[in-house]
């Protein structure tokens, strides 16, 4: 019994380490924890004393049951992404479990999980591992069954994805930006004023239905008619996060990191002239998302069995 009591705290000190990798990997907070859960009880049926590294073991391990829960979803039929946003869309995250893991979205970058959901499962596990956590391809390549080199070329595909190639030249780009950040932070905040000083007089903005309230119109033309619209939206606009959209400065509404729906913008001369709100599933599908920012490496995080949603796993 104390045999099996020092190793349950051992790997007690190593849950943080490896739900920080299985949230990346999996995207979900709850596949995350049956994942450790999972490594759990391989460890109970394995000879302890045959572990030399027993943090690197876990992280091993971890790394195949999440590799095989990836591939078992996508052998079966997803659910949709870009479900009809109710006005209970910001309420659904609100207590307990689905509250711990809107933090946890916001600490990893919303974005960086979207555009992750879009890779293969040996791409996103060689990705993040290695490009995340900074774990050699020499200990990637058993875990996707590839040589080194074959794991090495995974990551760096999957790097091309997340990161994107912008369609417009960096100057552009830059001030795309710096319209669509200061849109988004007057939109989440509902206020009017900041929301007028980025968009041009005769500015007009789509809408597919299932972005919008039933009642709500799907096209408003008129700088006073988009902002106030937009501003009636500002509990949605909290989930939303700058991203490459189709080449440009976009933004993507994801809650929990789970994808929503994609903002697409026009801009010129410091205003936005256009935005559209792209909730269809099948166009959802057809957009190229990636980052505007590099990924930076996560910092080893401490030992220890906080919840998720802490610093344990940001």
């Amino acid at each position: 019994m104390d045999e099996l009591t020092g190793l349950a705290e051992r790997f007690e000190a190593g849950r943080g380490p490896m739900l920080a990798v299985a949230y990346r990997m999996l995207g979900s907070l709850s596949e995350a924890e049956d994942a450790v859960q999972e490594v759990w009880l391989r460890l109970s049926r394995t000879d302890a004393e045959s572990i030399d590294n027993l943090p690197a073991w876990l992280r091993t391990v971890v790394s195949r049951v999440c590799l095989d829960m990836l591939r078992a979803r996508a052998a079966r039929p997803e659910e949709p992404v870009g479900e009809r946003m109710p006005e209970a869309a910001g309420a659904a995250e609100e207590g307990g479990g689905p509250e711990d893991e809107a933090l946890l979205a916001d600490s990893v970058g919303r974005a960086l999980l979207v555009v992750l959901d879009t890779l293969g499962p040996a791409e996103r596990v060689a990705f993040v591992l290695h490009d995340l956590f900074a774990v050699p391809f020499e200990q990637i390549a058993p875990l996707v069954g590839r040589s080194p080199g074959a794991a090495k070329k995974l990551a760096s595909r999957a790097r091309q994805r997340v990161r994107g190639t912008p369609a417009v030249p960096p100057a552009e780009l830059g001030e795309q930006r710096t319209v669509v950040e200061a849109f988004l932070s007057a939109a989440r905040s509902g206020h009017l004023a900041g929301l007028l000083a980025v968009l041009a007089p005769d500015v007009v903005r789509r809408s597919d239905p299932a972005a919008l309230p039933a009642s709500s119109a799907a096209l408003l033309r008129g700088a006073d008619a988009v902002a106030r619209g937009t501003a009636l939206l500002a509990h949605r606009s909290r989930y939303a996060q700058t991203a490459l959209v189709d080449g440009a400065v976009g933004a993507v509404l994801a809650p929990r990191g789970r994808l929503l729906a994609a903002l697409t913008f026009t801009v010129g001369g410091g205003r936005i002239s256009a935005y559209e709100v792209i909730a269809d599933p099948a166009r959802l599908a057809g957009l190229e998302l990636a980052l505007l920012d590099p990924v930076a490496p996560v910092a080893a995080p401490g030992s220890g069995s906080q919840r998720p949603g802490s610093q344990q796993l940001a």
